[in-house]
């Protein structure tokens, strides 16, 4: 079955109105973020750098291919394009990626922890275990060479000192799974701090995953 990828007018529009989202929902701050979404086998379109993603319009939006080459637009991409290159280079299935600073995950890439304490069904399901990448400074190679031995056994990662990245078969996904990074964060602090956890275990995991993808072992869908 080949890949139904949306027109170019319609990946445009929606990653303005990801971006608006991710905005108000507080996930970035200033001109932070990026988003891309593919609409070809070898092509994408990204948001611009140095606008808030808040405040993004349809044409400011760059089109590229994934050899890094600028395609369409006037304004220049974001440094961090990089890894969302990297990530559709090693997952072909991918279709969309979200990069993201949601101040509880954040915290957690900061202090050097990976989410991967089974608490949460829905994380589970949607996310399996979120790890932490090695930290590597923004917009440079070092990042998408931190991120590469991930992007075909997870949905989302940890940017160790940075953020989160999270992808999904669309942008749509990609931004959904950004959400269930933050509240899977947002849910293990709070469990901390009432200092008790009810963890899941193998059993229940296997279960779990079984019925969401037929699977048990949780990854990417």
């Amino acid at each position: 079955m080949s890949v139904q990828y949306p027109g170019d007018y319609e990946a445009k529009k929606l990653i303005v109105e990801l971006g608006r989202r991710l905005y108000e929902r507080g996930f970035v701050a200033s001109n932070d973020g990026n988003i891309s979404c593919k609409v070809s086998e070898n092509e994408i379109w990204c948001t611009p750098t140095g606008v808030s993603k808040g405040y993004m319009t349809e044409d400011m939006m760059v089109k590229m291919d994934l050899d890094g080459n600028i395609l369409k637009g006037t304004a220049k991409p974001s440094s961090e394009i990089k890894m969302h290159i990297r990530v559709y280079q090693e997952n072909p299935e991918v279709g969309g990626v979200v990069h993201a600073h949601p101040p509880i995950s954040t915290a957690y890439a900061c202090a050097g922890v990976p989410l991967d304490v089974p608490i949460l069904a829905e994380a589970v399901v949607q996310l399996g275990e979120v790890p932490l990448a090695p930290y590597a400074v923004p917009g440079t190679q070092e990042v998408p060479d931190s991120i590469a031995p991930f992007c075909r056994t997870h949905n989302a990662v940890l940017l160790e000192n940075h953020g989160a990245l999270a992808w999904g078969p669309d942008a749509l996904t990609a931004l959904h799974r950004m959400e269930s990074v933050e509240f899977y964060a947002t849910t293990l602090l709070n469990t901390k701090l009432i200092g008790r956890m009810a963890q899941l275990d193998r059993e229940q995991i296997d279960v779990l995953a079984m019925r969401a993808m037929g699977t048990t072992r949780p990854g990417p869908r």
